[in-house]
């Protein structure tokens, strides 16, 4: 087993521990100690264990609440206490951790491998749902490194995801939303195939701001990239923005496993949001 997976699952069962027996966190060392001694004798990465640990630990509020908007259905005690903890050495890793020393495709395909490991017969496919929810609403970090190249031959039978949004603008302000990861972003959704762009877009963001009316003015641009869906595979995700003009002053946002709130800005004020970069482009360019 390579060291960083063993290190992965030693720390896994010092969480579930800590977890079944309602351990106090200054006592967590101790377990850790305890089980690296049992399961890694000899083992020379101690540190990546307790610094993997001690992470979650100190995170673990957040990360639960993560959990909870992107599985809805599943109230955080009703996840069995193993995927509950590889969810959490998952999330740990791909929100808090760093991309250069743990990629997050290899931080979701471990916690995955954690789960078929360690876990009941549907807990590789569970995690693998919510970790790539999570991973898709970060706006897919990292999805190029070391990615198939498609020729246009294969990117032509891929299957087509359509998404639309649109920077919508009041007076002077600007409409955003606010994700669980603590970005601000665009409003946008999925378009029907029956759905033109434009059409999709004015739809998708009336529902997601609650607004009565939205006026669409011009395309803004378009983004087109190789995603993997759990459950169909790789997509060609298109994804369109438009821009468009409201005079409705309440935003009524959508209950979204991934959106908290929906606000106004005043436009001066965009640039010193934390933003996506793809995000960020699209106003530079405004």
């Amino acid at each position: 087993m390579a060291s960083r997976h063993l290190a992965r699952s030693m720390a896994m069962q010092a969480l579930y521990e800590w977890d079944f027996n309602r351990t106090e966190q200054n006592q967590v060392d101790e377990v850790v100690g305890r089980i690296v001694g049992e399961f890694g004798p000899g083992f020379e990465d101690k540190n990546f264990v307790y610094n993997l640990v001690h992470k979650v630990l100190e995170k673990q509020k957040d990360i639960d609440v993560i959990i909870e908007r992107a599985a809805p259905e599943w109230p955080l005690g009703q996840i069995a206490i193993i995927d509950r903890n590889v969810l959490r050495i998952g999330l740990a890793e791909l929100l808090f951790g760093s991309y250069k020393d743990v990629p997050p495709k290899v931080a979701i395909n471990e916690a995955i491998e954690l789960a078929k490991t360690f876990g009941g017969e549907n807990s590789g496919r569970f995690v693998n749902g919510v970790l790539g929810t999570v991973y898709r609403e970060l706006g897919e970090p990292g999805k190029d490194e070391g990615a198939k190249k498609y020729s246009p031959e294969e990117l032509e039978q891929l299957p087509i995801e359509r998404r639309a949004g649109a920077v919508v603008m009041r007076d002077d302000k600007v409409a955003l939303v606010h994700d669980v990861f603590g970005y601000w972003t665009l409003p946008k959704g999925r378009m029907t195939p029956e759905e033109d762009d434009q059409e999709g877009a004015r739809r998708a963001v009336m529902v997601e701001l609650g607004l009565a009316g939205l006026e669409i003015d011009k395309k803004l641009c378009e983004n087109q990239y190789v995603a993997h869906d759990p459950e169909s595979g790789p997509v060609r995700r298109r994804v369109v923005y438009f821009l468009g003009h409201t005079d409705q002053r309440e935003l009524h946002l959508k209950e979204s496993g991934g959106l908290i709130e929906a606000r106004w800005f005043p436009k001066d004020e965009i640039m010193g949001l934390k933003m996506y970069d793809d995000i960020k482009k699209i106003f530079k360019d405004l």
